[in-house]
């Protein structure tokens, strides 16, 4: 459910096949004989590797044709009448990017050096962050979840199953905070953060943001200023997937994880702007994927 892109060659990771109903993904041969690794959620072997390997790991379906937001969403929802359940979808999409965020920290060498920050909106995309908080915190890391948003417990039922798994692991920060004073107060020191995870809003973003997630975005790209890495969920937030065209504010990542397949809205020159390549160490780091 996952591809990672860099302008030149993309090289990423999908689904594998949508139609499958088990919760179990055994690796399976794609167009062109290769074996296709199984689902994140199901192939532990992903937190062993660096940001070069989960490209060559997740490869073999990078190639495919670009779709939309509006097509990811109907393929999200044909999954889940096949028998795929949206709970098991949010799993594998949330262990992707965890294993990308501890991937893109060790590259930079990072890890360890301070708090991975994950920044988690009211929906389904924070619904994403609360799992990558989970397995990144399995994996011995110090996390904070801020849930920015009115209310502290997300909307959606798959979001609010993984809210409850997170909310009583004391291993974990939880901060909520829900109006823009609170998300200044919370910025204070964030240039410490090793890594800040973008899971405010995904798909279907429309017009201005609105307080307090305007005042998150603003924050991420002021700690990115600071040298602070970004990795965003599926697609730097306020980043529209289908034609690319960012609102004002909206965040600049430096590596984003997007589910299935290619984004059209990514590839675009804009699109890709606010989730493009950067260097560390000489290695050129994926920004985008799709």
């Amino acid at each position: 459910m996952v591809v990672l892109d860099e302008p030149c060659s993309r090289v990423g990771y999908a689904a594998a096949d949508m139609n499958q109903t088990d919760t179990q993904s055994p690796s399976k041969l794609d167009g062109e004989g290769r074996r296709e690794p199984p689902l994140p959620a199901d192939d532990p072997a992903i937190f062993d590797l660096d940001l070069r390997g989960l490209r060559h790991h997740w490869a073999a379906r990078a190639d495919l044709p670009p779709i939309s937001a509006e097509a990811m969403m109907g393929a999200d929802r044909r999954a889940q009448a096949l028998g795929y359940p949206e709970l098991r979808l949010m799993e594998h999409a949330g262990t992707a990017v965890a294993a990308a965020v501890r991937a893109l920290a060790a590259d930079l060498e990072r890890w360890g050096t301070g708090p991975i920050v994950i920044l988690c909106g009211p929906g389904n995309n924070g619904g994403d962050g609360y799992v990558v908080a989970r397995r990144l915190a399995l994996h011995g890391a110090n996390v904070v979840v801020a849930v920015v948003a009115s209310d502290t417990r997300p909307k959606g039922a798959s979001a609010v199953r993984n809210w409850d798994r997170i909310a009583q692991d004391e291993g974990i920060t939880k901060v909520h905070v829900s109006v823009a004073r609170d998300v200044a107060m919370f910025g204070q020191g964030i240039e410490k953060a090793a890594v800040l995870v973008d899971a405010l809003l995904g798909t279907g973003v429309r017009g201005a943001l609105r307080d307090p997630v305007r005042s998150a975005v603003e924050l991420i790209n002021r700690a990115r200023a600071t040298g602070v890495p970004v990795v965003a969920v599926d697609t730097p937030t306020a980043v529209d997937l289908s034609s690319g065209e960012p609102s004002d504010p909206a965040v600049l990542a430096d590596l984003t994880v997007t589910f299935h397949r290619p984004k059209t809205g990514l590839l675009t020159k804009r699109g890709a702007a606010h989730a493009g390549p950067r260097k560390a160490g000489g290695l050129q780091q994926p920004r985008s994927a799709c």
